[in-house]
C-alpha cells in the first residue's frame, strides 16, 4: 500500500526531543526500523522543542535544515521517528522536495515485508487502509476536484469520495476475512482448553530473543533473526515437560514495540487474543540493552491496551551471554519468582525454565483436580 524504501534509498532521520528521555535508544531503534526497511541512513537531525509545530512539525527553520542536510547527501527520503499528520508530511514534502515518512508508516512498510501467512497479509493491509484513511480525510485535498473529461463523466461523485468508499469498501471485506479466520482460531483454542492444557505464551519487545527462545525449548525451526519483527505470525507447539506435569502449549506472537501504531494493534487483535487466552506469559527481555527498563514498561503498556494486563508473567533475562551473567532464578520477597536468567542462543538455563514451567504445569493440573475432589453439598 506504500512505497517502501527500496534498496540504496539514503534517509534522513529526525528525532526531536519534547522530554521524553532515552533520545540516543530511540535513535538507535529508529536508525535499525530504517535499516529494516531497506534504507540507507546518511545523516541524523536532531531537535529540542515543548510541542509541535501545526504546520511542520519542527519549525521552518528545523525544516530547512532538513532539506540541506538532505541535499548535501543526496538523499531522497526523510524518515521522523514521530507520527505526524497529513498536513504536516504535506507541507514537509513540498518544503523539502524529497518524501516524508513517520514512524507508523516506517513501522507498517516492515509489516509488509515480513508478513508470509495469508492471515499475516491480511492484517498488515487493513493496518496499512485504515492508516491511509487518516491521510484521506486530512490530507489530500488535491482530490478535492470533480471527475471530468471523455470517458470520466459519471454522476458527479468526487474522486476523494470515490476513494473513500472504495477504501471502505475493502477494509470491510478485510474485517470480514480475519473475523471467519478469528473464529477457526477460537474453534482450537477451545479445543486445547477442554483439555485442560495450560496455555503459554512469549511475549517481549521486538528482537528480544522470543523466537530463538521458542526454538530452543520446542525444536520448532521458527525463523529467528537478529532483526525487528522478524515474526509477524502466532506459531504454537506442544512441548512436553516429563511424565508428571505432561504437555503443555506454547506460543511465540508478534514482538511488541513503544508506540506500536493502534491500527496494527486493532488489525492484530486475532493474532494478539492468543496472548490474552494464555494461563502465563514468558516476558522475554533482552538484558543486553541499555533501555531494557524502557523496553519493558512498553510490553506492559500494550498487554493492557489488549487485555492481557492481569495474566500472569515471569521476566525471562535472555542474552545473558552478552551480558557474561550466570543462569539463575529470582525470587521476590514473597518467594514469587521474579525472572529468569538464561540465554536461548547457548542453550544456559534453558533446564531453569523448563523446570518452573513443569512446576506451573503441575500446580495447573493440581488447581483444576481440586473442585472434584471436594464434597458435594446438598
Amino acid at each position: 500500500m506504500f512505497d517502501r524504501p527500496e534498496s540504496g534509498n539514503r534517509a534522513i532521520i529526525v528525532q526531536v526531543d519534547f522530554g521524553q528521555g532515552g533520545i540516543d535508544e530511540r535513535l538507535a531503534e529508529v536508525s535499525l526500523l530504517a535499516s529494516s526497511a531497506g534504507a540507507s541512513v546518511v545523516g541524523v537531525v536532531q531537535g529540542r522543542r515543548q510541542a509541535p509545530d501545526p504546520a511542520h512539525f519542527v519549525g521552518t527553520g528545523k525544516a530547512d535544515e532538513i532539506g540541506l542536510l538532505a541535499r548535501m547527501n543526496e538523499a531522497d527520503l526523510v524518515i521522523f521517528n514521530h507520527d505526524i499528520s497529513a498536513a504536516q508530511q504535506r507541507n514537509l514534502e513540498k518544503r523539502l522536495n524529497c518524501r516524508v515518512v513517520d514512524r507508523s508508516a516506517l513501522i507498517l512498510d516492515i509489516f509488509a515485508l515480513r508478513a508470509k501467512s495469508h492471515e499475516g497479509k491480511l492484517q498488515v493491509e487493513l493496518a496499512q487502509l485504515e492508516h491511509m484513511a487518516t491521510r484521506l480525510v486530512r490530507g489530500w485535498t488535491h482530490l478535492e476536484r470533480q471527475k471530468g473529461g471523455i470517458g470520466l463523466r459519471g454522476p458527479g461523485e468526487k474522486q476523494l469520495e470515490t476513494d473513500r468508499r472504495l477504501l471502505g469498501e475493502r477494509v470491510k471485506l478485510l474485517k470480514d476475512r480475519l473475523r471467519k479466520l478469528e473464529r477457526q482460531r477460537a474453534v482450537r483454542r477451545r479445543a486445547r482448553e477442554r483439555r485442560d492444557v495450560l496455555s503459554v505464551s512469549l511475549v517481549g519487545y521486538t528482537n528480544a530473543g522470543k523466537s530463538t527462545l521458542f526454538n530452543a525449548l520446542t525444536k520448532a525451526g521458527a525463523y529467528a533473526a537478529d532483526q525487528l519483527f522478524a515474526t509477524l505470525d502466532t506459531t504454537s507447539r506442544r512441548l512436553y515437560l516429563g511424565d508428571e506435569a505432561g504437555t503443555i502449549v506454547l506460543s511465540d506472537t508478534v514482538g511488541f514495540i513503544r508506540d506500536l501504531p493502534h491500527a496494527l494493534v486493532a488489525a492484530f487483535h486475532a493474532t494478539l487474543e492468543e496472548t490474552v487466552a494464555a494461563d502465563l506469559l514468558l516476558h522475554v527481555v533482552d538484558s543486553a540493552s541499555d533501555d531494557r527498563d524502557g523496553q519493558i514498561d512498553a510490553v506492559n503498556g500494550v498487554l493492557h491496551e489488549i487485555g492481557a494486563g492481569d495474566i500472569p508473567q515471569i521476566l525471562v533475562w535472555n542474552k545473558i551471554d552478552a551480558t557474561l551473567a550466570s543462569p539463575e532464578v529470582q525470587v521476590d520477597a514473597y518467594g514469587k519468582i521474579s525472572r529468569v536468567l538464561l540465554s536461548a542462543r547457548t542453550g544456559e538455563g534453558l533446564d531453569l525454565l523448563r523446570q518452573i514451567l513443569a512446576d506451573v504445569a503441575l500446580a495447573h493440573k493440581a488447581a483444576l483436580a481440586a473442585p472434584s475432589d471436594q464434597p458435594q453439598l446438598g
